[in-house]
């Protein structure tokens, strides 16, 4: 049985909003990348972008996700599903373990709680991008149609 909705009638729109997760990942990063230009890999400092605590470290990372985002969603044919399926729990762990240590010196990727609440909120986004964009045969539509009116 399907998990998750096969051919969704709104899957371009949701495809385009992880399109747009992608996009912003790569955007804050080039940005934090400029602002951290010179500082350490894990500085902890006043640095912002956009209101968001970064470094260099986090802005590297934001660029890489937010490229692969982008392929997933150029490529499509599915992989852009897992790809932000994947992707939205680890932006999730990501979010919740930089939560935990905000106040520490653990903190390596500089976050604060506007950067958390943001990762967590793309974390969703990518998410619920990744549950509703899956594309596959009618068969497998009617067998989760006939699933979903079961329960």
């Amino acid at each position: 049985m399907a998990h998750t909705p096969v051919n969704h009638p709104a899957r371009p729109i949701y495809r385009a909003i992880g399109g747009l997760v992608g996009l912003y990942l790569v955007v804050f990063g080039v940005l934090g990348l400029i602002a951290s230009a010179g500082n350490d890999l894990f500085a902890q400092d006043d640095t912002k972008v956009l209101g968001q605590g970064t470094n260099l470290g986090f802005s590297l990372l934001s660029i890489l996700l937010g490229i692969v985002v982008l392929a997933g969603t150029v490529i499509g044919r599915n992989l852009d599903v897992a790809i932000n399926q994947f992707l939205a729990y680890g932006l999730m762990v990501l979010g919740l373990a930089e939560l935990a240590f905000l106040q520490t010196d653990a903190n390596i990727f500089n976050f604060t709680i506007i950067t958390d609440i943001v990762v967590l909120t793309l974390s969703l986004v990518l998410l619920m991008a990744g549950m509703y964009g899956k594309v596959g045969t009618d068969e497998e539509k009617e067998a989760f149609e006939k699933a979903r009116l079961v329960l």
